[in-house]
């Protein structure tokens, strides 16, 4: 299983992946993808990638009002 810190680091490489001029300093658990410029597209293929990469399935309705990346990690370790 992989620990909170694991996925974020996933969620952290596929975001400069996606958006390569987002600093990876950047990416912390309190801040949102939104709030580093990443529009709905680049959300959705973060997530996308990020759920490949770990081997989950994720509700698509599970991911409405998730505030920040803490959240989505969270999330996403929830289904692991």
């Amino acid at each position: 299983m992989n620990s909170a810190p694991e996925v974020l680091e996933i969620v952290r490489s596929n975001i400069v992946t996606v958006v390569p001029e987002i600093d990876p300093a950047e990416v912390r658990r309190e801040v949102s993808m939104a709030d580093l410029g990443c529009n709905s597209i680049d959300r959705a293929e973060v997530v996308a990638l990020t759920l490949e990469q770990l081997g989950v399935a994720v509700p698509v309705a599970e991911f409405q009002g998730i505030p920040d990346i803490g959240s989505l990690v969270d999330l996403l370790r929830k289904h692991l």
